[in-house]
């Protein structure tokens, strides 16, 4: 696919090295450092979600409209510029809640702009023809790195204290922007707005190209709900594990990060499977797959069995959204419309986001009354559910994907 996606891929990579090595690593400051409760955590989390998503929606035609690659290294720099305050104000003692907040909420509003900017310069510099298989290709390094991160990030979190992976992940960012900025091919000229256009419809037309589309109004739906029942899990969980059962950090982190071999297998998997059982039936049945697994974490104890549930569960469920996650990504782009497809992107992260941050407070209210089990087991069976609005009937346009 030429040097310049390898340049792109090599960005990518680094960054999400360094993302798995601070997987939770706000939440962790949280409640190893400032003492956070259950509910506080997912407060945080969904705090800095929610206020991330509603700065970013201005953000979409912003993004449509300018060169991209400019974008996604400015994104890069801001994200290793705020995440570098937080090993400053822990080595000073001024780590706090505020703080964390402010950081959650800058860093989410990077992310968006970043993917919604990535997103189309991928589609501008990759043939259609590979686009399943460069997605392939950055799904294999988000499990790669989410394999590997976790359980390095909990020993350098042992070794050399609780900011050392937020410090790497800085790094991370900055490095990520210097292989962007190697890539050496033109970029395409942005889409230009409607002469006389009004802002309001520039902000709405993201979310109007996805209304326009039932497949992808069901698979924004149906992501939206997926992505946001299991985050909404993930801080009673994390509770779960390591406030009443005992876990170390390091245990935490094989937890999740072993399974993440399943999506590496997962990713492989995606093009091969694609072209020998197409498109639309990949889609729809590990679609399907990713959904079923999570109650089962309701179940985890103690000790080393309690660990294997928690790897079993998760190996299941990263597998299928391994071979998922690529096939939706790449349906996504050949679905959306070359002039909107930024803020199609910039709109799929902000409902998602918010969506994320709304389910994740509602789930901490639910845990500071019911308990982390039972929050994480209602996650689940409503995470069963969502696979009513997958597309299961086929539309215009789809034969070309079948």
């Amino acid at each position: 696919m030429g040097r310049d996606f390898g340049w792109l891929w090599r960005a990518f990579a680094v960054s999400s090295l360094g993302t798995g090595l601070a997987l939770d690593s706000l939440p962790l400051l949280a409640v190893l450092v400032l003492g956070a409760s259950a509910a506080q955590v997912s407060w945080l989390a969904a705090a800095g979600g929610a206020a991330g998503a509603l700065l970013a929606v201005p953000l979409g035609p912003w993004v449509e409209f300018r060169p991209k690659r400019p974008l996604m290294i400015g994104a890069d720099v801001l994200r290793f510029l705020v995440l570098l305050t937080l090993p400053v104000a822990y080595v000073l003692d001024l780590l706090s809640h505020p703080q964390l907040l402010l950081v959650a909420v800058v860093v989410a509003v990077a992310d968006i702009v970043f993917i919604g900017a990535s997103g189309a310069h991928l589609r501008a510099l990759v043939p259609e023809h590979h686009l399943t298989r460069a997605n392939g290709r950055f799904e294999t390094v988000r499990w790669v790195s989410t394999a590997v991160g976790p359980p390095a990030g909990g020993a350098l979190f042992a070794l050399l204290g609780p900011v050392a992976t937020i410090l790497t992940n800085a790094i991370s960012y900055l490095l990520s922007a210097l292989a962007i900025r190697a890539i050496a091919a033109p970029e395409p000229p942005p889409p230009a707005p409607v002469a006389g256009g009004s802002r309001r419809a520039e902000l709405a037309e993201g979310w109007r190209a996805i209304a326009a589309d039932r497949d992808l109004r069901l698979l924004f739906a149906n992501a939206v709900l997926v992505s946001a029942l299991i985050m909404a899990a993930g801080p009673p969980l994390l509770h779960l594990m390591l406030g009443e059962l005992g876990f170390t950090p390091l245990e935490y982190g094989l937890g999740f990060g072993i399974p993440c071999l399943g999506g590496i297998l997962g990713a492989r998997l995606s093009a091969p499977l694609v072209r020998r059982f197409g498109q639309r039936r990949i889609m729809l049945g590990f679609g399907v797959g990713r959904s079923c697994w999570l109650v089962g974490l309701a179940f985890v104890g103690p000790g080393t069995g309690g660990l294997l549930v928690v790897m079993a569960v998760e190996m299941a469920m990263i597998t299928c959204m391994g071979v998922f996650n690529p096939v939706l990504a790449t349906y996504r782009l050949q679905r959306a419309d070359r002039r909107t497809m930024a803020r199609v992107l910039t709109t799929w992260t902000i409902g998602s986001r918010a969506a994320v941050a709304a389910t994740t407070a509602l789930w901490g209210v639910l845990a500071a009354f019911a308990g982390a089990r039972t929050s994480i087991a209602v996650a689940g069976i409503l995470l069963i559910a969502t696979s009513a609005l997958l597309p299961w009937r086929a539309g215009n346009g789809d034969a070309r994907h079948s």
